[in-house]
């Protein structure tokens, strides 16, 4: 017993500093003067360096031992992370921060939904009405994204979602393995990706800084925390913790640039907020 409060402790600690850290990653982005496929470069290849550096540093057994380690598993991982990153930077740069994050929080259930479908696990009837009001929820700020010429980014922030759900089901499958080097290896995949239509030496200074303090600070440290915290917390948990991104992104960027959300996208991004945070709160009562 007092094993698994240590764990949980644990867990609980690594996602909330990991999202945390992540919050101010959308502020960060606004500031830059760069194309989408220059920022995905510099971003996934950063992050890979960041990544790499903390394994060789604080792993055990060698960095070399910590790439084999992850298997396939890890490889889909790491593909799945590279359309997270790439369609992730699309979406911020065609759409509001606002709208990007929320589309996005509903990934755990578009999760449960892939589960069912593919690996035909079981789905509880209180998830399946979660994901109805979800994406009645997503559907409220899509409509005001089509009046408002968003389409690209909210389709974009869509497709980040099933990225994100497709990594939530292979972190879940492959609990005992640590993923953080297929999360390296996403980054790298992603700067491949791009590297043929992106402008590495087209950075100023200040982007150059601002590239630096997220490759190689924030990413690193937020996507090895939360990639580190669901071996530790079940994951109604992990998808309620979540949630801190998608109401502290926003206002982050709202308190420094001043850049707010539509009506409809705050109607519909309380309907996903009060969705998924109910639908974790029973989710971890049933469990306990």
């Amino acid at each position: 017993m007092i094993a698994s409060r240590t764990d949980h402790r644990r867990g609980l600690a690594l996602t909330i500093t990991g999202v945390l850290v992540l919050s101010p990653d959308a502020l960060f982005l606004r500031l830059l003067e760069l194309d989408p496929w220059t920022i995905v470069f510099w971003r996934g290849l950063l992050t890979a360096a960041g990544l790499a550096v903390g394994l060789a540093v604080f792993g055990e057994g060698g960095l070399v031992h910590a790439f084999r380690a992850i298997g396939a598993a890890g490889v889909v991982l790491a593909v799945l992370w590279a359309g997270n990153a790439i369609f992730f930077i699309v979406a911020i740069t065609h759409t509001t921060v606002a709208n990007t994050l929320v589309i996005i929080a509903a990934a755990p259930m578009i999760a449960a939904a892939l589960s069912h479908l593919f690996l035909r696990e079981p789905v509880e009837p209180e998830t399946w009405a979660a994901t109805v009001l979800a994406f009645l929820g997503i559907a409220v700020v899509v409509w005001d994204g089509l009046g408002r010429g968003r389409v690209i980014g909210d389709a974009a922030a869509l497709a980040t979602a099933c990225f994100v759900a497709g990594t939530l089901i292979v972190l879940r499958r492959a609990r005992s393995v640590n993923m953080v080097p297929a999360t390296a290896l996403g980054g790298l995949f992603a700067a491949v990706a791009v590297a043929g239509i992106a402008s590495p030496f087209a950075v100023n200074a200040e982007d150059a800084l601002v590239l630096g303090v997220t490759g190689l600070v924030v990413l690193p440290i937020a996507f090895g925390l939360i990639t580190l915290g669901p071996r530790y917390l079940p994951a109604p948990e992990v998808s309620l913790l979540m949630l801190l991104e998608t109401v502290l992104g926003p206002i982050l960027v709202w308190l420094v640039l001043g850049e707010g959300a539509s009506i409809a996208t705050l109607w519909g991004g309380a309907i996903v907020v009060v969705t998924l945070g109910a639908h974790a709160l029973i989710r971890l009562r049933n469990a306990r």
